[in-house]
Order: C-alpha cells, then structure tokens, then sequence
C-alpha cells in the first residue's frame, strides 16, 4: 500500500480548499462563531479543522470511504488484519475488545495489574473476573506481566473462560512473554487480548520488545497519543485471526462510542501512521540511542538509579522491557518520587508521566532531542542537588504481593451498583469496597469493587494519600472515608 498517502488529512485539505460552508455542527462553524480569546490561545488552524466525519470531512453516507482507507493503511503498517480507530482513548478500546469476546457472567481471565479502565469495562458489562497473579517483585514494590504459567494455571482451574487480557508493556516498560501467551490461548482455541496502550511504537523497531500482533495476539489495543505522536485520546485496535468476529468487535465499539468522532484526532492517527511507515525506524533508532545516553547520564548522578534490564527481567519478573520509558529509582537519594516530581515542576517547569513512593518515569519518545534530555538532566542535578529540602520523604509501607491481594467476594458490577455507604478508613477493614481505589498514575486499582479490604491495604493507601499519592476516583479523594457495600448480602457472592 502507498503509506506516503494520508486520506483522512487529505480530504480535510481538500475541505478547507474548497472553501465548504457548514450548516452542520459543530456550531462554532470554521471558528467564526468562536470566542476570540479561545482563538488567540487554540489557533485558528485548530477550529479550522475541527469537522464533522460524515457531512464534513465525507460525505453523509461516508461513501468516500476516508477513515476505513486510514484504517486499512493503518494496519498494513502495523501487520495486523483489520483496524479500528477510536477518538475515545484505549479506556473505550479495551471495553470493546472485552465485550468482543465475552458477555455477562461469562469468565474472563485478568492480569490483576490491569489499569482502571479494564475494571470500568467488568463493572459496565457484568463480566466475571478471573484475576492472575502479576511477577511482583517484593524488594522493589513493582509489579510485572504475569507469566505464561501463571494464565496455563488460570485455565486449568477455570476451563470455561472465554479468553485471557494481559497488559504488556506496563507504564514502567515492562512486557509480558506475548508469544508463549498467544499459545496457551491458542491451544485452547481462546483470543488473547493485549492491552498495549503504551506500545504504539512497538511495530516499527527491531531493538524494541515484540509487538502484540507478531507475537499472535487476536487484539491489540494501543494509545497513539501516548508513545506516539497523535492527538490526546486517538487510540486504534488491532484484531488479526478468525476467533474474533471483526463485525461483533465493531458493534462493541459503535456500542460504547461517541457518534461524534473528533476529525482532529482522526487525522492525528492518519498523520501518525504516514509518519511512522515512512520514517519510523530512524526516528526509533535515534530515539533508543538518546534513551541509552540518557539513562547512563543519570546513572552519573548520585543518589539516582535508572531501573534497567537487570531489575525488570529475568526469572519471576519480566520478559522484556522498553526502554523509552526512564524510570528513575529515588532511594538512596532519600526523597520519595511523589516530593521529587512536585519539586521538579515547581523549580523547573518539568513534568514526570509517574511518581510513586521510591521512583519517578521520565518518558522518552522519538519527539525528544538533545536539546529535551539535557534540560532533563540538569533538573534532575539540581534535584539531588537539593535532596536535603525534601528529606524525609513522608513513610510509605508497601505491603507484600501476598498482603496486597484481596478477596474478590462478588461482581465488580454488583458491589458497584449495589446499596452503598461511606465509613471512616479507620473502619473499613473487612468491609467490601464499592469503588475503586487507584493511585493515579499509572491507573491500577489497589483495590476495585467486590473486594474485601485489609487493614494492610487501607494503611498503605492512607500513608501514601499523606506523603503525595492521588487517588481521583475514590468518593474521597483524600481517603479519610471510603465507600463499600452497605450490606454484604444483598448481592450475590461469587
């Protein structure tokens, strides 16, 4: 296929060109209806371009087939079968693709490290989570894929469940062993659904992990916007082999959908696309060798340990990892990674994507330059520089794998609509949680509706609320009551 075309950037040229005039949303219609100083921040260009996809951009029947040739381009760049853009982000995508494969009261076999948006898909569809075990290291406090063995367990124990969801890379680069998963998937003539939300540049480098679609995955979802270079919530999903019907994958997508697709973003993922087919190797290559002088320069400065290669693989950890995502240990410079990324945006106008109690991750992709790493490293030398301002970092007791898990007493969707109430932290042990309870980011619930609470769990999230945790999705945010079932047995145990 021709990648130097761009059809969806194309046809919105040929719009503007044309000089079309809209009486259409949306009703600002090519700016002019516009607030001025909400165009002297956007631009003209943004609203411009900001069009309806039918009777815009195509016509009303989309007989111009615009976005269905970028998406076809789109997975012949990718290696996968059919793709679906989507302007509502992974968190639609993955719903979609769980739906897909399994309906309410089906059983669905989770990586309990899945992010928030995995377990807003259990609760709106009814599914019933069959949750496997991370590779938790207890020394690091940092959880990786489950292995193979752990799902080949799963299945044994549960031989009805429709399919397995893994999430491979994880936000701090560590990936999952795709291929050996796809087979314990495929020998049972089950999909395997990968969460790839941090991958979107997998396909396009050799030196990088494998991508879902080469390893066998049946679908693959993938945030453009994070890895990439699209807009803020442009996402596609991938789906390759016969075990998923692409139709019944695309009414769950058109289920949960908005009906009103932003161009904007389509375009950013059409843009993407051309770039990365006709460029993406070289712009990957210098960005893994930027990542590489990056990561030893940081190694430099004292106090400050980059997680690398022997940290996150290896037996009972990882089986690979990106390296585009430096995430930086904090320990021995004696500051938690909450007080560091504070510090770092207030004295240098520098954001880190993740902070926890002992690390930060300052992502790299092949937009940064020489020019981007070295303001990096020069905050991060007056960090450790000024370590002694933010000593002692507030304590932070992470509990073991074993004391983190929780018993998962009935639906997330039960637990979610059931009859609720709000108690005191210091009374909620033993309680069954109605909510999710997710440091934020990288958006994996510590605890999810339907699951038992532990003094352990409650201490840990209340200890990391006081020394920076943010947790956006609790009734209260600040912990100091958490919401649960107001009486256990009016729903239906597992």
């Amino acid at each position: 296929m021709d990648h130097s075309c761009a059809p969806v950037l194309e046809a919105l040229g040929r719009y503007r060109r044309e000089g079309q005039l809209p009486f259409t949303p949306p009703g600002h219609k090519q700016a002019r209806g516009a607030d001025p100083a909400v165009r002297e921040v956007l631009g003209e260009a943004v609203f411009a371009s900001d069009v309806l996809a039918m009777s815009g951009l195509d016509d009303r029947r989309a007989s111009g087939g615009v976005v269905r040739e970028a998406e076809r381009l789109m997975a012949d760049a990718v290696r996968a079968e059919r793709t679906f853009f989507s302007t509502c982000g992974s968190s639609l995508s993955v719903k979609a693709a769980m739906l897909a494969v399994a309906g309410p009261y089906d059983e669905l076999l989770v990586g309990r490290d899945a992010h928030k948006s995995v377990v807003s898909g259990l609760i709106l569809s009814g599914l019933r989570p069959v949750w496997v075990e991370p590779c938790f290291d207890d020394e690091r406090h940092l959880a990786h894929p489950p292995s193979p063995a752990a799902y080949e367990r799963a299945f044994a124990a549960h031989p009805d469940a429709r399919g397995a969801l893994v999430t491979s890379p994880t936000p701090y680069g560590s990936c999952a062993d795709l291929p050996a998963l796809a087979e314990v998937c495929h020998r049972r003539g089950r999909p395997l659904l990968v969460d790839e939300a941090w991958g979107a540049h997998l396909p396009f480098s050799d030196r990088l992990p494998t991508w879902a679609m080469d390893a066998g995955a049946d679908v693959c979802v993938t945030s453009i916007h994070k890895m990439g270079s699209g807009l803020e919530q442009g996402s596609v999903f991938h789906l390759r082999g016969d075990r998923i019907d692409p139709a019944v994958l695309e009414s769950r997508a058109d289920l949960l959908g908005t009906t009103s697709p932003s161009v904007l973003i389509y375009a950013g993922l059409d843009g993407w696309r051309r770039q990365m087919a006709l460029r993406g190797p070289r712009l990957l290559d210098r960005a893994l060798d930027l990542a590489g002088t990056v990561r030893a320069r940081i190694e430099e400065i004292p106090g400050l340990h980059v997680d690398g290669r022997a940290e996150y693989t290896g037996p009972g950890r990882a089986a690979g990892l990106d390296p585009l995502p430096v995430v930086i240990d904090l320990t021995d410079l004696g500051v938690s990674g909450y007080a560091a990324a504070d510090w770092l945006r207030r004295h240098h106008r520098l954001n880190a994507h993740l902070a926890d109690h002992r690390r930060i991750s300052t992502q790299l992709t092949h937009a940064d330059d020489e020019w981007t790493t070295a303001a990096l490293l020069e905050a991060l030398r007056d960090l450790a520089a000024h370590a002694a301002d933010l000593r002692p970092p507030a304590r932070v007791d992470v509990p073991s794998a074993a004391r983190l898990r929780l018993e998962q007493t009935c639906l997330p969707r039960d637990a979610y609509f059931g009859a609720v109430a709000d108690v005191p932290v210091g009374e909620a042990a033993g309680r069954v949680a109605a909510e999710m309870l997710t440091p934020y980011p990288p958006g994996i619930p510590v605890a999810l509706p339907g699951e038992r609470l532990t003094r352990p769990v409650l201490d840990y999230l209340a200890a990391g609320v006081r020394a920076g945790m943010y947790v956006p999705d609790a009734a209260d945010s600040g912990l100091r009551t958490v919401r649960v079932l107001a009486d256990e047995g009016s729903v239906p145990s597992l």
